[in-house]
């Protein structure tokens, strides 16, 4: 795996990561009942960006971890992957 794989790979479980950290510990303006106008009432009241990419990173960098560490192994390739045979026949490097 090159750097930019790596560094792609880690991008794309971050950001998956961050919408499922996204609405933990949410609190809605609606909920707070201070509802700024011209606002929905379903905006967040406090948000902490810091703190939510803190988390996310957190959460994310082991997952990256585990997964960069079973591509690097060989344990899962990408003629695993190719169950239909849209691959064809790979010759070895």
């Amino acid at each position: 795996m090159s750097i930019t794989a790596a560094l792609v790979l880690f991008v794309v479980i971050w950001f998956m990561t961050m919408f499922i950290v996204l609405p933990i510990q949410l609190r809605t303006q609606g909920e707070e009942g201070d509802v700024v106008p011209g606002t929905h009432q379903g905006a967040p009241s406090d948000f902490r960006t810091g703190r939510t990419m803190l988390i996310t990173t957190l959460v994310a960098t082991p997952i990256w971890a585990v997964i960069a560490g079973i591509i690097l192994s060989g344990v899962v390739t990408i003629d695993m992957l190719d169950w239909r045979g849209y691959l064809g026949e790979r010759t070895p490097n």
